[in-house]
């Protein structure tokens, strides 16, 4: 389920202003079993076992981020098991992102699908710029099941879309693996996001996505973890639905 994407003039590509695929939610699925719909069998994925798989405890150097170290939030327990998220690393990562990229319904939202090429690109936008939008994995019981950007809404160029404050905090999300999608998790993980967010940030007041307006189990989802539906904004490629998660009204929804 990809979730409120960027909007198509910001510093990164078009490609990923964009929201929730469809019905993208699930229960978690088993590790090692990742795979991919596309018709390029170098994308048919299975994370390696064993001392070969790939470690998501290394330790990380040191990056600025514009968001208080990302790396930093630590887990949070959730209805669905402890989630946390782990900052993406190129080497490490980039052939599961690019097989998440490559499931048509990821791909009708994100439009990253390709070879490994595309989704390094978009990643390295991220990774080499200004620290104002982070990439990570999302880890559900240690497995890697998720895509995540967490951004500063108000330094974007969706800030000239809808009246941002400082500090606000955007998401983009997607759920991997099919098997992964549905049954209220991704609703779970946003909701437990945006407190990672809120938790974390204590100048930020709200948390904000723009998933597409037609892309209704995306606005479900949203709505589900909190969020309120504030307006619908023409931005560049899409209409989307303004989600807004106040902190004043954490609690309450």
């Amino acid at each position: 389920m990809p979730t409120g994407g960027p909007s198509a003039d910001s510093a990164m590509p078009a490609a990923s202003r964009v929201t929730v695929a469809p019905a993208v939610f699930g229960p978690p699925a088993t590790a090692g079993t990742f795979t991919t719909s596309s018709t390029d069998d170098t994308l048919d994925l299975r994370l390696p076992a064993g001392p070969t798989a790939p470690s998501y405890d290394d330790a990380t150097p040191a990056r600025t981020d514009l968001l208080g170290a990302v790396a930093d939030w630590g887990p949070i327990t959730t209805a669905v098991g402890v989630f946390r998220l782990v900052p993406a690393r190129l080497d490490r990562d980039l052939r599961l992102i690019t097989a998440w990229m490559n499931d048509p319904a990821v791909a009708a939202f994100w439009r990253l699908s390709g070879p490994s090429e595309v989704t390094a690109a978009h990643l390295r936008a991220q990774l080499d710029g200004d620290g104002r939008s982070v990439p990570c994995l999302g880890m559900l019981s240690d497995v890697p099941m998720s895509y995540w950007e967490v951004y500063r809404a108000d330094l974007d160029p969706l800030a000239r879309h809808y009246p941002a404050r400082p500090h606000d905090v955007g998401l983009h999300l997607l759920i991997g693996g099919v098997t992964d999608r549905g049954h209220g998790i991704g609703t779970a993980l946003l909701r437990a996001v945006s407190d990672l967010v809120l938790d974390n940030r204590p100048m930020c007041d709200r948390v904000v996505a723009e998933p597409d307006v037609g892309n209704v189990p995306s606005v479900a989802a949203f709505l589900g973890a909190g969020f309120r539906l504030t307006a619908e904004v023409d931005l560049p490629g899409k209409r989307a639905a303004l989600m807004v998660r106040e902190r004043s009204l954490r609690h309450v929804l």
